[in-house]
């Protein structure tokens, strides 16, 4: 069974950090392109990152600068390392990769 699952979500003040995980089972990320989604309550799908198989990385004007996508074969996970957190990154953040994980929380107060 194929499995995403991302962790690491939370509540956060404005200015902290998160670092999210998407470990994957039953799938590699080998040879494949990751993306981390995000969607805001009453708002689409945002994509705020990607990683490709060759290691480039691409982000959403909005988190360009505060947040960086990695990528850890060995351990088979994606990590999204979001930093100088704002209000309006508030939203369910979700990674992808043909499938789908269950997308994890991030709150973010003032």
């Amino acid at each position: 069974e194929v499995q995403l699952v991302e962790s690491g979500g939370g509540s956060v003040q404005a200015g902290g950090s998160l670092r999210l995980s998407c470990a994957a089972s039953g799938f590699t990320f080998d040879n494949c392109d990751v993306g981390w989604y995000r969607q805001a309550a009453g708002h689409e799908y945002d994509l705020v990152s990607t990683i490709s198989s060759d290691g480039s990385t691409a982000y959403a004007d909005s988190v360009k600068g505060r947040f960086t996508v990695s990528q850890d074969n060995a351990k088979n996970t994606v990590y999204l390392q979001m930093n100088s957190l704002k209000l309006e990154d508030t939203a369910v953040y979700y990674c992808a990769a043909t499938y789908w994980g269950q997308g994890t929380q991030v709150t973010v107060s003032s």
